[in-house]
């Protein structure tokens, strides 16, 4: 796999969290894997309950950091509570200005009452004007109208008062379970923003077992959303 037409004079972070469907746990850690990128350390949030994953023998950290040339990723495998949003989003902030972040790509997962898998839609809300003509050159429709809470209302809060654009890409998924199928849709839009060649072959292969290899956390990512969801919410999508 090789990165194609790359922009080396603009570092652009890519953001991954547990969120509806795991669609950003999914698409980040496929990207990342795939590209061969390199582990650059480990975010650290206070307040966050001590936890540590162990794979195949290697001790590691929650909420880590990777770099491959221009492009950089915070992923996180635990999803927050409101409190714990707000310190993973003020620790984010504080990576891109180390890092010089120009732009900054989150993918999520939105509630759709579409159940028709090959017809599953992706849309995107940018804080700043100046990435419109991402929208547009990909082909990718605007989130209208809507709530938005949790990990990515924390996440816009912040840089919406900065100079460092937020694109947030909001895939259709089903909202109670582990949707691979929906990642699949946002790891090709991903792939065309950021003009690389991704395989999806093998998550396509994988996806009765991701689908109960995630389970688990696909409950805790549920109860901590149903925690932080509005009483009244709005439709999420104006069509």
């Amino acid at each position: 796999m090789k990165i194609v037409k790359q922009n080396t004079k603009e570092n652009t972070l890519l953001v991954g969290f547990p969120s509806n469907g795991l669609v950003g746990i999914f698409s980040i850690s496929y990207l990342i894997n795939n590209l061969k990128m390199k582990q650059i350390g480990e975010i650290e949030i206070p307040d966050l309950p001590s936890t540590l994953f162990v794979e195949e023998g290697e001790i590691i950290s929650p909420i880590r950091a990777y770099n491959k040339n221009n492009l950089f990723v915070i992923i996180s495998d635990v999803p927050f509570n409101q409190h714990l949003a707000e310190k993973f989003s003020s620790a984010v902030h504080e990576f891109c200005k180390k890092n010089t972040i120009k732009k900054i790509i989150i993918v999520s997962g939105m509630e759709t009452i579409n159940q028709k898998k090959e017809d599953l839609k992706i849309y995107g809300l940018i804080t700043h004007p100046v990435l419109d003509n991402i929208l547009y050159n990909n082909q990718i429709p605007k989130f209208l109208s809507g709530s938005i809470f949790g990990t990515d209302a924390a996440i816009i809060s912040v840089f919406r008062k900065t100079n460092i654009p937020v694109l947030v890409l909001y895939a259709e998924c089903h909202p109670f379970f582990p949707d691979p199928k929906a990642s699949i849709i946002a790891i090709g839009t991903l792939a065309k923003i950021l003009n690389v060649k991704i395989d999806t072959q093998d998550i396509k292969n994988k996806i009765d077992k991701l689908r109960i290899q995630y389970r688990d956390l696909m409950e805790e990512t549920m109860r901590t959303l149903q925690q932080q969801e509005p009483k009244t919410r709005a439709p999420q999508i104006y069509r």
